[in-house]
């Protein structure tokens, strides 16, 4: 391939997506000022919201690129179909490839880019968004729900209750539920702290012991300082509040394992770190798609066409996306699979379009 024509596929590609994408985050942001506008008030709010607005411009970034990627390969195609450059590249003897691979490289470098900026600067500005919104705007949503702490822990036969406190200062008014295999309680142990010793040890003060024997008879002990092996170590409470979306991909995988450790819920964040990588590069299957449909024969270079193409198919996408996610937390499907389903989709949809069209190029489809 020439490099001039290389190029200059890339330059016109590069244009379409730079302006597609800055028009879609400008409509989001503007919509969704219109929205919220009667929430903006107090001393200040001018200041607050320009700041919060530019931090949902990264994450409208990140959320809309896919998007764009996919949109800007169909327009800048149909361009070059509409001004005759797609018959004039079949006169030369240029085939698919000529607009498949300069459009796929960019595409390729993008989609890198955007995990890089989910991972280094999306997370910070989702952070400063909720901080924004419900410190200085008394906005809360679901913001309890995911940093309000955990207080319930499971590991081996041990339930433990552990009111307040960290897993490195220790925890204060804790209760430990021990449960048989036939998951009946056999031991409760009230205590004002829990403090750890070394490995799976625990120093508890204050204790308040009841164990229940299987006839039904209990017996009371107290204690003011006793030492136990819980069958977890400090790490095992290593739980972290906050919205999954804002950890980095080390945090995801660690708060995942801890997680599991104490039967907490991991799905969710097994899905927002594996949709961490397979949402940005789901746009280079989705450009390729775009870029084929582009070219298939009959085609007329309708710049409006291309859009409403890329636009349906991003609907489709994001509502498979919808439907994955709900699938996902209601336990009836792998987030695996709800990940990278729609990218799998996506990329035999555009290799069934390459290998339909491939040579048609050259036999004059401009």
């Amino acid at each position: 391939m020439s490099a001039t024509l290389f190029r200059y596929v890339v330059r016109t590609y590069v244009g379409f997506a730079v302006g597609i994408l800055c028009a879609l985050v400008t409509v989001f942001l503007v919509v969704d000022f219109v929205d919220r506008s009667r929430m903006y008030t107090g001393e200040g709010w001018v200041w607050s919201v320009l700041v919060l607005y530019a931090n949902k411009a990264l994450l409208s970034v990140q959320q809309l690129g896919p998007a764009a990627l996919l949109l800007a390969a169909g327009a800048a195609v149909s361009s070059l179909r509409k001004r005759g450059e797609v018959t004039a590249m079949r006169a030369l003897s240029f085939g698919p490839k000529a607009l498949y691979l300069p459009v796929g490289v960019c595409v390729a470098l993008a989609c890198v880019g955007l995990i890089a900026f989910d991972e280094w600067v999306v997370v910070q500005a989702g952070m400063r968004v909720d901080e924004i919104t419900t410190q200085r705007f008394g906005r809360w949503g679901d913001w309890g729900m995911y940093h309000t702490p955990k207080q319930w822990f499971r590991r081996g036969d041990h339930i433990f209750y552990l009111r307040s406190g960290s897993a490195q200062e220790g925890f204060v008014d804790v209760a430990i539920l021990t449960v048989t295999p036939e998951f009946r309680l056999a031991r409760r142990v009230d205590a004002r702290s829990m403090r750890p010793v070394e490995g799976t040890r625990w120093k508890l003060e204050g204790v308040v012991e009841r164990t229940f024997t299987r006839d039904g008879q209990s017996s009371v002990r107290e204690l003011d300082e006793v030492e136990y092996d819980l069958g977890a170590s400090a790490r095992t409470f290593r739980i972290r509040p906050g919205r999954p979306e804002q950890m980095r991909v080390p945090v995801l995988r660690e708060q995942i394992a801890a997680r599991g450790e104490v039967g907490l819920a991991t799905r969710q964040f097994s899905l927002v770190l594996h949709n961490r990588f397979a949402y940005p590069l789901a746009g280079l299957p989705a450009a390729l798609l775009a870029v084929g449909l582009a070219l298939r024969p009959g085609r007329k270079g309708n710049l409006t066409v291309a859009l409403v193409e890329g636009l349906l198919i991003s609907v489709i996408m994001w509502g498979l996306m919808v439907v994955a996610r709900t699938l996902v937390l209601s336990e009836r499907l792998s987030p695996v699979l709800a990940a990278w389903f729609p990218v799998a989709l996506l990329v035999v949809a555009a290799a069934l379009l390459w290998l339909r069209g491939e040579g048609r190029l050259g036999k004059g489809v401009g």
